[in-house]
Parts: C-alpha cells; structure tokens; sequence
C-alpha cells in the first residue's frame, strides 16, 4: 500500500535581488563581527561596514593587511581586457530550466556567511591591521579561499546581467541596421522612378507628353496646358516622397550610429568586467586556489570517488609545490612573449625545442616545473570543486550542468568567456596536439559533442551525460584538443564531425531492449542527494533528468486540471527502504531493489492513484510526452497492480 496521500503544491522560494543579497550579507557579517570582537569601536565598525559595502566591486590592494597580502601574494598589474569575444551564453533559460535543488542560488552562496568562517575574519583582519581571528591563530586559508570563491561567483553573475544587456544592444543595433537597409532601399526604388519619369518625360514628343484627341479641336490648348500641370504635379509629389524617403534614411543612419555606440559601450563593460576577473584571479595565492579545488564536491560511487580524489589530490600536490618554492604564478599576458617572461620563468619546450604557448618553466628544488597561468589555475580549481555535481541538459551552473556549460562556467571565474556547446568552444580556440597537452586545455571527445578539462595523466574532467555527474574519465583515442589562454591563430579550425561513439556530452547511444537503471555507479538506494534534484515537495528528489521531465508533466497537468501534481514516494534510500520493509514486508520491496532505489520512479496521488479516473486517464496519454511510463506490471490487469507508480523510462 502507498503512504498516506495529501495534495502539495510546488514549493516555491523567495527572490531576493543583488541588493537585497548585499544588504543582508552586510547585516549577517556584522552581527557576527561584533559578537567575535565586543571590544570593537563604533569607528571600527563603521570601517567594516564600508568594507563590506566595498566588497561588491573591486577592493583596492591598498586596503588589504599584510597578512592578508602575503597569504594572496602580490597586487595585480594592469591587465588588458578580453581578448576574446564574450560570446558565453546566458544561463537565464526558458524551457529547460531544471528543477530546484536543495537550497537557493543566493542562499547557497550566502550561507557560509552566515557560518562566521568567511567574512568575519578577512573583516577583523581588515578593520584591525595585523589582528588575528577570533580563535587566536592566523588569518584561515579556508576563509580565504571561501571569499574568493564567492566574490568570483559574485562577479561571474555580474558579468551574466552585463551579457543579458550586451545581447540587448546588439539585437537593437541588428533592428537599426535592417530599418536602415530598409530606408536605403526605399530610396534607391523612389530614385529609379524619379529618374525614369523625368527621363521619359525629356524624350517623349509634344503629342506623347499631353495627348489630345484633337490638336485643332476647339479648347485643345486649354486641355494641353491643364494636362502639362498634372503631369508636373505628379513628378512634384514623386520629388517630395523621395525627399521625405531621404529624411528616413538619414534618421535610420542615425540609429544606427546610437545603436553602435551603445553596442560598443556594452561590450567595454563585458570586457572591462572580464579584467576586473582576471586581476581578482592574479591575486590568489596557490595555497588559495589549491584549498579551493576541495571545496564543495559531491561524493561518487566507488572507483569513481577514489578517481575522483586521486585527481583532486594531484592537483593540490602540484600548487603546494609551486608554493613550497615560492613560486607566483604569472596571468596568461605574461606568459604571450617566451623571450620576455616574468623573472625566474624559462620558456617551456616541445619534444622539438620549440616553446610551448601559453606555459613556462620554473625550478622547484633541483627540477623543473611547468608553471601554468593564474586564469587556468582558478578555472581548474573552480572546475575541481564541483565535483559530483549533477549533470542536466543545458544547465551552466552552479548547482547543475551539461558538458559546454561546465567548462564555460568555469572558465568564466577565470576571466574568460566561452560560448555555450563544445562546438563554438573548439572554434573560438587554439588548436594543441594531443601529444602537447597541458592541464587546462579543452578535451573534445570523438565527435566532438563532449568536452572537458585535461588534467594530467590521461583524465579529463567534465560534466557527463553517460554517469550523470561532474567526474573524471580517460581521454579517449582520436579525441581533439584548444587551449583557452592562447589568442586562436588566423586559420580556423577544421570543423570537428558531426557524429561519435556517444551523444552529446557523451550520453550512451540507444540501444535496442530494455535499459539498465544504474547511472554514476552507485547501487539502488545509495545515491547521495547531493547528486539529485529536487521536486519542490517536501524532500521528494530524482535523477535530474527526471526532475525537469517531472516539472514540465506538473505545469502541463497544472493548465489542466488546476492543481498541481499530488506525489506520496520519489527517491527511496537503503534506509528508507529497510524502514518500508519492515512496517509492510507483504507489500514492499525487498531493501535494495525498490524501483524508487534508481531516483527515477514516482508514486502519485491525487486521483491518479485510482485507475479508470479522468486523472489517470491524463497520465496515460501525456505522461510519454514527458519520458513517464507506467510499466505492465503496475497497469490495470499487471502483476501487480499500482496506477500511482511511474518511471522515467522504463526501468522494471
């Protein structure tokens, strides 16, 4: 038997603006400032005040302690703005936007202000020159690392809004240019007939120009002259519509000088915010970013979580080497020029002694080292913390993504904007050999439909259809490779194919017969819900493919029966299912077998759980439209009836 059903409605948050969000970041900190330190005066506190208030735009080195400087190294030099064309996509959606995850955007970001470990130490530190943090010791690498993930998230969604209204200014500027053509082709139509009706008019005979029955009739002059005036009449009018036609088109040019000038200033602002990212990212310490790339990350199944670590782990060896020797790691501008590097750097060699672009060297100990610009740095660590992250269609972050909208969003809190699929990414960048590879680069697979960051060692991290989740997997042979700090040379790149082994963002090709339920290798009822989506009921969760099926089934159920979806069961764990088993052992499935196990089969309510209802007779002819299915065991006439049980597929 199901569990008791009551009808819910899709729970919705609250929106608060960036305003909001600043003030109530402001409100948090300051609370917690003056419980940590009671001690503090009231000029003290309105410092902190004005140094939160500063935090949403750029802080000025000069107001960082020296304790702060020497953990984040050096202020950055000027940088130049972007190189390349800010063509990321908006990650504002319509139609597939997923279903909401535990916790808000802003909420989630928010929190670890709320936890006193982020802005509660940098602001003692700053306030008071030389302090140190409420429980004695140094300013925390932690709270550092905290800061600088949420002011480059911050800046990210800053750098989004700018896009919005960039792509607004340029689609006004296309509307001025077609007015204009427009115009100018009303013009040179009016122009033709102007210039044919005076050419005709100049070579026609008297008796062509005004014809008369008569020329000796009586009145003939008369009608002569009145049809000479008409005929002057119209040429006057045709003279006076091309004129007017003229002032259309001056106005049309005019609008299109704004629309430019517009258009122009947008995207200083996107490539002025681009620098701003990149002077942000020049100040991270490595012992920063390293801690940063263990943030955050969702645990996996098995071998992938030990895969998983072993990359992580890997990665903060190589920045804590880099650290141990003092080294700084240069932005991608100094890296352009391999006879002109920063001080203690060497140009890194191919097996052909040619410099490698992009890359140097620099001795730790007794060897060398590769030393990789500060923007790819940041974007592997921000590309490392969101481990086990769900994968969905057409998402870019930060609580899900697809493959292209992973490595655009973490390339983004870099300092560089890519666009949206793998496909314009491989075309904006600079092709490398596989055989050249450097941690950082774009890894396209067979195909070209899956991409993802090489780390070192044959592995690639990406968002993955196939396992449902950001993870690391082997470059696969025949695969293609750019590398994003490096300006694109001027021969494009040959286009990649338009098919693979696998679909997009490698997601297994169908197959004939049934399909097994397990994604991301974790057994039935041991997936972690970090790696699922939330439904908006209480703590109903799927597969997050299933959740935004699920979404858009509830708004199409919605318009027709004015009610939302009424659910009773979603995702089951091992737990839950023992739980089950042992209240009703007649009726519930044996612990590790549930359907519910693989987060992608529901129990609805409503109506729906009675067969033959005008309810259930809905689901039955629209569910498929929505990937649902009620399996032939649970339909009217199974093994076991249940008309409230519906799976993403079939799965049993």
């Amino acid at each position: 038997m199901p569990a008791p059903r009551t009808p819910v409605r899709p729970a919705t948050r609250p929106v608060i603006d960036s305003r909001e969000a600043q003030a109530l970041r402001e409100a948090m900190a300051l609370r917690q400032l003056a419980a940590a330190r009671p001690d503090l005066t009231p000029a003290q506190l309105a410092a902190a005040r004005a140094a939160l208030a500063a935090k949403a735009g750029a802080r000025p080195a000069a107001t960082r302690s020296g304790a702060e400087r020497a953990t984040a190294r050096r202020p950055a030099a000027p940088r130049p703005t972007a190189k390349r064309p800010a063509t990321q996509r908006s990650t504002a959606r319509t139609g597939d936007t997923p279903t909401e995850r535990t916790g808000s955007r802003w909420s989630s970001r928010l929190g670890v202000v709320a936890l006193g470990t982020l802005l509660v130490p940098a602001l003692i530190t700053v306030v008071l020159p030389g302090a140190t943090t409420p429980s004695g010791g140094p300013l925390d690498v932690t709270a550092l690392a905290l800061t600088a993930r949420s002011s480059l998230l911050e800046a990210a969604d800053g750098y989004r809004a700018l896009e919005q209204t960039a792509a607004h200014r340029r689609d006004q500027l296309t509307e001025a240019r077609a007015a204009e053509q427009a115009a100018r082709d009303a013009v040179v139509s009016i122009q033709q007939v102007v210039g044919s009706g005076a050419a005709d008019l100049y070579r026609a005979t008297p008796t062509a120009r005004y014809p008369v029955p008569t020329l000796d009739a009586p009145g003939a002059g008369a009608l002569a002259q009145e049809l000479a005036e008409d005929a002057g009449q119209a040429l006057e009018a045709t003279v006076v519509r091309a004129e007017r036609t003229a002032a259309t088109l001056a106005d049309a040019e005019a609008r299109v000088d704004r629309a430019e000038a517009v258009a122009a200033d947008a995207e200083d602002e996107l490539a002025a915010a681009l620098g701003r990212m990149r002077a942000e990212v020049d100040e991270l310490s490595t012992e920063v970013t390293g801690r940063l790339a263990g943030m955050g990350t969702i645990p996996a199944a098995g071998q992938q979580q030990e895969r998983n670590q072993r990359a992580v782990a890997r990665w903060q060896g190589y920045l804590a080497q880099l650290t141990g020797a003092g080294i700084e790691l240069p932005a991608a501008a100094d890296l352009t020029d391999p006879a002109d590097l920063p001080d203690g750097l060497s140009p890194a060699l191919d097996a052909d002694g040619r410099p490698v672009p992009g890359v140097a060297w620099a001795v730790s100990g007794n060897s060398p080292v590769t030393v990789l610009p500060s923007e790819t740095v940041a974007a592997v660590s921000n590309a490392l913390s969101q481990l086990g992250k769900p994968y969905v269609a057409g998402s870019a972050g930060p609580e899900t993504y697809d493959c292209g909208g992973f490595t655009a969003a973490s390339w983004l809190l870099g300092g560089y904007a890519l666009p949206a699929t793998p496909q314009q990414q491989w075309a904006g960048g600079a092709a490398v050999p596989l055989d050249g590879l450097q941690t950082g680069d774009l890894v396209f697979s067979p195909g070209g439909q899956d991409v993802g960051f090489y780390l070192g060692d044959g592995d690639v991290l990406g968002a993955s259809a196939a396992t449902y989740q950001v993870g690391i997997r082997s470059v696969a042979a025949g695969s293609t490779a750019v590398r994003v700090p490096v300006a694109a040379t001027g021969t494009p790149n040959a286009a990649l194919p338009a098919g693979g082994p696998t679909g997009p963002c490698g997601a297994a090709l169908a197959a004939p017969g049934g399909n097994s339920p397990r994604w991301g290798g974790w057994d039935n009822g041991e997936i972690p819900t970090g790696a699922l989506c939330r439904l908006g009921v209480h703590r109903h969760a799927l597969r997050c493919d299933a959740a935004a099926g699920y979404a858009a089934m509830g708004e199409a159920y919605e318009a027709e029966f004015g009610t939302g979806l009424c659910i009773t069961d979603s995702y089951r764990s091992l737990a839950s299912q023992v739980e089950a088993f042992s209240r009703k052992p007649a009726l519930a499935a044996v612990p590790g077998t549930s359907n519910h196990g693989w987060a992608l089969a529901v129990d609805l309510c409503g109506g729906i759980h009675r067969s033959g209802s005008e309810q259930w007779r809905w689901m039955t002819a629209n569910a498929g439209r929505f990937g649902f299915v009620q399996p032939d065991w649970a339909a009217p006439g199974g093994e076991k009836p249940e008309p409230w049980h519906w799976e993403f597929g079939y799965i049993s």
